[in-house]
């Protein structure tokens, strides 16, 4: 038994090109991640009303960690190189449509920090809607998790 099954040539593929890295020890630990996902998206919840832009790059933001944590349970870290889609191609690849909102958050979160308009932003129903997916995911992580772990 190869030890990312599924997706182990994707896997391979992005720790020759240095997207992702091997870590052992403390780093291989996603449950610290997954409890800074909760907190993020606690604080995501805080702003929602007041500030919308802020709140879905927050749920965004626990989202990546909550997915994070499963590639560090394996022993995986994205790299400054691979970035946020080497995240979501890592999470595709093993969890298939368990983790599809993700890659649409990613690109949603680039186009509120990197805006081809200047008044492009979100509202409130759409980072309310981002929390509500990020409350999915998060716990789908926190299924995952434990049965995870480094061979």
């Amino acid at each position: 038994m190869t030890r990312w099954t599924p997706g182990e040539a994707e896997l391979e593929q992005q720790l020759a090109a240095g997207e992702l890295e091997q870590v052992t020890r403390g780093q291989a630990d996603g449950a610290q991640l997954l409890k800074k996902a909760r907190r993020t998206i606690d604080t995501a919840n805080k702003v929602v009303e007041t500030d919308p832009d802020s709140a879905f790059v927050l749920a965004y933001d626990a989202v990546r960690y909550a997915g994070t944590s499963l590639l560090a349970q394996q022993g995986l870290r994205p790299t400054s190189k691979g970035g946020h889609y080497a995240v979501e191609r890592a999470l595709r690849v093993q969890f298939g449509s368990a983790f599809r909102l993700f890659g649409s958050m990613r690109r949603r979160r680039n186009e509120l920090e990197y805006p081809d308009l200047p008044d492009e932003e979100s509202d409130q129903a759409e980072a309310q809607q981002a929390i509500q997916d990020a409350h999915v995911l998060i716990a789908a992580a926190e299924q995952l998790l434990p049965i995870l772990s480094l061979f």
